[in-house]
């Protein structure tokens, strides 16, 4: 059961990399962040600003089960996640689309794709170690974009074992100066739901590498 998975994991929680193995081994899904409205809701924003761009690829760090990715209208895409199981779900899920590939974070190899992509990732990473390796994964991955869609400084929501909320906007503009952030064009997106079931207030966070 989609509970079990949840939250057995907690009660033994060592971290969030086991978090994610365990949740997904024992049946557990990518969380509520990844259907419903939330999920129609960053398709519209992600597809609108594939298209526009003129995005050729995609890759996305923390792919989960898939199901946002089935309303995604992406040229090509690569999806990574730490969980063999998720990996498993996902090429499962997309078996015969030429266009998409799965592959385990340990078998990333330095790909890069126009758009680097986190959805509903950073506030699931409570460790400082993992949380920076992750951001400097991302962004050299971006060779045009990255978009990031998380909470970040002044949410005060409650927090659990497996969450924690950061100034992800003030570690970005601090670790990566040579990105801009397009603060204009986050103004101008739909206003995001306003909250997810594990609380917080997640939103849109667009950077264009500068060139050099």
């Amino acid at each position: 059961m989609k509970w079990l998975g949840k939250w057995l994991p907690l009660l033994n929680f060592r971290g969030s990399g086991d978090y994610w193995r365990q949740r997904y081994r024992l049946g557990g899904d990518s969380g509520e962040g990844s259907g419903g409205v939330w999920a129609d809701y960053k398709a519209q924003v992600l597809n609108a600003f594939v298209n526009e761009q003129g995005i050729t690829d995609i890759i996305e760090f923390g792919c989960g089960d898939g199901r946002q990715l089935e309303l995604a209208e992406y040229p090509r895409y690569l999806g990574l996640d730490i969980s063999p199981e998720a990996v498993a779900l996902c090429r499962q899920r997309f078996a015969g689309d030429t266009s998409k590939q799965f592959v385990l974070l340990a078998e990333y190899v330095g790909q890069t794709a126009d758009l680097s992509l986190s959805l509903d990732v950073l506030f699931h990473l409570v460790e400082d170690g993992v949380y920076f390796d992750y951001l400097d994964r991302l962004f050299r991955a971006g060779r045009r974009f990255v978009v990031v869609y998380a909470t970040s400084a002044g949410t005060t929501p409650k927090t659990l074992r497996h969450v924690r909320h950061r100034p992800v906007e003030t570690d970005i503009a601090t670790r990566f100066p040579g990105f801009a952030r397009l603060t204009e064009l986050e103004e101008m997106l739909p206003p995001p739901p306003k909250e997810q079931g594990e609380g917080g207030y997640t939103r849109f966070f667009i950077y264009q590498r500068m060139a050099t």
